[in-house]
């Protein structure tokens, strides 16, 4: 896990995603934080949402723009991890990109 750093919501993580199976997202990669601060800290585990500057636009993956390049929250293939695989922190989202991935994420679960 990152030093004793506690993830907050928003934040995005260079998350290692290995072992996968079937079409899951591979490889480490970052991930959006998008679990509640107060779950981040008192569980070991995070609820994250892959980011990918590849694939199609969806209704479901939100587009951003981090660390200059464009891309993708891909909400369809959200995970909880343990924190251990949690590589570094690599920054935040903007609060846009995290306001539109939990309303997307609410409207996905609320149907």
């Amino acid at each position: 896990m990152v030093a004793s750093a506690v993830p907050r919501r928003g934040d995005v993580f260079l998350v290692s995603l290995e072992p996968t199976l079937g079409t899951e997202i591979r490889k480490t990669r970052p991930c959006l934080v998008i679990s509640p601060d107060e779950l981040n800290q008192h569980l070991r585990t995070v609820i994250v949402a892959p980011m990918t500057t590849g694939g199609h636009r969806y209704p479901f993956r939100v587009a951003c723009r981090f660390q200059k390049r464009d891309g993708f929250v891909v909400l369809d293939q959200v995970r909880t991890v343990d924190s251990q695989r949690l590589v570094r922190r690599l920054g935040r989202v903007s609060s846009t990109a995290l306001s539109s991935s939990l309303r997307i994420l609410q409207e996905m679960f609320a149907k």
